[in-house]
């Protein structure tokens, strides 16, 4: 008989101690594949922000001076874990969540290489000197840790997004105010108890759930945060942004993207098909960087659809657990609703759906893989980010025209070319307004990469050397011997 493993348990982790449970509210969580209940979160108020901060306030009088060698050491031992605990966590990623299991595993094996790369670079914040004016006067520049921060993650990568603010905080000496994703929580708890275990002192990490909206005004509001670190969509990303704003704190904000992809007619054509394809519809494509409206040129819009639709037919769509699945369900009856919408809206404004475009069965949030062909410029597939597993082809004719059309929306996150000519490359990468932009390949993963938008997509980083930037204040001392 297969012994059927236990759910990660819940909780929330203030000043070193787990909080599961009890007497106060909790929120169910369901698995997306089948909508069963997999167990119930505690649900912390006011208070539980309140001893959270406190616990962090008081943490952060003594990690912003620990010596970044035991802060390296620290962190990874915390990525040892990861890779030890991987399958676990996966497991409870792929129940909560939904993506395949191989996925899941992947990203908390990924997340391991995360919290190394910081933990070498926390041991190379350096200052300067500055050459004096007169010799009797010393100039120093210093970089300090900013103090508490809050860090609001997603549901999407639930494990990934939420690791990287922790790292670069801690790694940063920052202490942290963690609010996860309700929907997928699973792996919030367990990187909680992978620090616990790793040796970090009390009150350095705190998880906190509970409603979203009173929690993060909470954290914003408090004179003791100083900074705030949000993945999620455009509306809520511009609404804290406003309200940290008016508190003077700084932020970081990894928003929506609506990623434009350009597959000009000198392209390896069906090696774009080859890679797009599965890049698009992974995670089922709730990812912010995800390709979504496709750009063909004309003389290769035949050779690309076909060989796309393809690749598109041979995902297979299931529950995350089941061998060879490439596609789960997505997270949540609202989203499969939000996917019915956009393939209803894109057959009633004029587009073409190719393949997909329906619910599949009726247990589980699984929706069809989707294809649509030249949809219209008023369709909501062509003006807002689907997030899901939805892709669009729009034929143009000369660059500029497409590189207009990718540019047309207010998102500015991720964008991509296939191209064999350098002339080409050279527009796409000078003209292409992205945060990132990626040619011939998908080069965003990486820890030493800078990971951020412009214009609604946010600002700040949450990769590479970039990331410390918001987490770092500066500090000029001039002395007089």
């Amino acid at each position: 008989m297969t012994q059927t493993l236990p759910y990660e348990t819940l909780c929330q982790y203030i000043d070193g101690e787990f909080i599961g449970v009890g007497s106060g509210a909790s929120q169910p969580v369901f698995n997306p594949a089948d909508g069963s209940l997999l167990g119930s979160l505690p649900s912390g108020n006011g208070d539980d922000v309140t001893r959270a901060i406190a616990a962090a306030q008081r943490a952060f009088g003594s990690w912003r001076h620990e010596s970044p060698l035991r802060r390296s050491d620290i962190l990874r031992r915390a990525a040892a874990l990861m890779r030890e605990r991987a399958s676990e966590i996966g497991r409870n990623i792929t129940l909560d969540q939904g993506k395949p299991l191989a996925e899941a595993i992947g990203e908390v094996n990924g997340s391991a290489e995360h919290a190394e790369w910081h933990a070498e670079e926390g041991r190379r914040i350096y200052g300067r000197v500055i050459p004096p004016r007169l010799p009797e006067v010393r100039q120093l520049v210093v970089r300090e840790p900013i103090g508490v921060c809050a860090a609001i993650s997603p549901w999407n990568f639930p494990f990934n997004q939420a690791l990287r603010k922790v790292t670069a905080a801690l790694a940063s000496g920052c202490t942290v105010v963690l609010k996860g994703p309700a929907e997928a929580p699973s792996a919030v708890c367990a990187l909680a108890r992978l620090f616990h275990d790793a040796g970090l002192p009390p009150g350095c990490l705190n998880v906190v759930w509970g409603p979203a909206e009173a929690i993060s005004q909470q954290l914003i509001e408090s004179p003791v945060v100083r900074m705030l670190s949000f993945t999620g969509s455009v509306p809520v990303g511009k609404h804290l942004a406003a309200l940290a704003g008016r508190h003077m704190k700084r932020t970081t904000m990894e928003l929506g993207g609506h990623a434009p992809v350009i597959v000009c007619a000198d392209a390896d054509v069906e090696r774009a098909a080859d890679l797009l394809a599965p890049y698009k519809f992974r995670n089922a494509g709730q990812v912010c960087v995800s390709p979504t409206r496709f750009m063909v040129q004309r003389p290769v819009l035949e050779r690309f659809t076909e060989r796309f639709l393809e690749r598109v037919r041979a995902v297979r769509v299931g529950p995350g657990l089941e061998p060879g699945v490439t596609m789960g369900p997505v997270a949540s009856e609202r989203r499969l609703g939000e996917m019915q919408a956009f393939a209803d809206d894109a057959r009633a404004t004029g587009g073409e759906l190719l393949t997909g475009g329906r619910r599949i069965g009726t247990c589980g949030s699984f929706f069809e893989p989707t294809v649509v062909l030249n949809p219209r410029a008023q369709s909501r597939l062509m003006r807002d980010e689907p997030f899901g597993p939805m892709a669009a082809i729009v034929p143009f004719d000369d660059l500029d025209e497409a590189i207009a059309l990718a540019n047309s929306l207010p998102f500015g996150l991720a964008s991509y070319a296939f191209t064999r000519s350098v002339h080409n490359a050279h527009r796409v990468a000078t003209l292409i307004e992205a945060g990132m932009v990626n040619i011939n390949h998908f080069g965003m993963a990486p820890a030493e990469i800078p990971f951020g938008g412009i214009k609604d997509s946010g600002f700040g980083s949450e990769g590479g050397t970039e990331t410390f930037d918001s987490y770092l204040v500066t500090k000029f001392v001039t002395q007089l011997n």
